[in-house]
């Protein structure tokens, strides 16, 4: 039997409001993302590339079409059953980073498992192995203020992956960084993508930092404009 994809939409759509102040986010969006792809979703303000995100992420929910996760219909699941998903097989990574200040980088990592119900000495071990896993060993009790904006956002990207999800998910991920911590993100995320296998799908208005993913979706006007694969080496 042929294995359903990783995400798909099947006429997707998002309205917000009613009548004349009716907003079409999302009008109607087909896609379909394959377990181990890097996707990067691009597309000017107010395209629906966060409303495309926001869905798959189960932060929103569609106002009509289908959204399926790894075949499972997502569109009819309750909103603890939304929470379940994305707890076990999600991963977050936002620009702000949404650390806790006064908590050390292990502790950050921890904070995801110990909603879970996992018991100290295992959640702490993973989260060490996370932070190793993201180039930050030695760094475990350092705290937000302690830490470069670059070796924040990795232990936001530590966090996310702490849980082994199928998809990492990433808004933004270099926004609050200059060119040189970008690119050390963007060659960590390639290589959790490509050796650990980890389906990342990234909002960013960056080319330079789209073109690090395998495939570019571009919205517009709440709808797919371009759908590209860079060729390989």
């Amino acid at each position: 039997m042929t294995e359903p994809p990783l995400i798909s939409f099947r006429g997707v759509a998002r309205h917000y409001g009613e009548g004349g102040g009716l907003i079409r986010a999302l009008a109607g969006v087909d896609l379909t993302i394959s377990r181990g792809e890097f996707i990067a979703i691009m597309g000017p303000s107010g395209s629906g590339k966060s409303t495309a995100m926001n869905i798959i992420g189960c932060l929103d929910r569609s106002t009509a079409g289908v959204y399926r996760f790894n075949g499972v219909d997502v569109t009819g699941l309750t909103r603890d059953q939304r929470a379940l998903l994305r707890r076990n097989y999600l991963g977050f990574v936002f620009q702000g980073y949404n650390l806790l200040a006064r908590t050390t980088a292990i502790e950050n990592v921890e904070l995801p498992l110990i909603y879970r119900g996992m018991g100290r000495r295992e959640r702490r071990e993973r989260a060490v192995h996370a932070l190793h896993r993201v180039g930050l060993a030695g760094r475990e009790h350092h705290t937000p203020a302690e830490l470069s904006g670059g070796q924040q956002q990795r232990v936001a990207i530590a966090r996310a992956i702490v849980t082994d999800p199928l998809v990492l998910l990433a808004d933004e991920p270099t926004g609050n960084l200059d060119t040189s911590r970008s690119r050390e993100i963007m060659q960590l995320l390639t290589q959790l993508n490509l050796e650990q296998g980890i389906t990342v799908v990234m909002v960013t208005h960056e080319a330079d930092m789209a073109a690090f993913a395998a495939r570019t979706i571009r919205f517009v006007d709440g709808r797919i404009d371009a759908d590209t694969r860079r060729e390989a080496a």
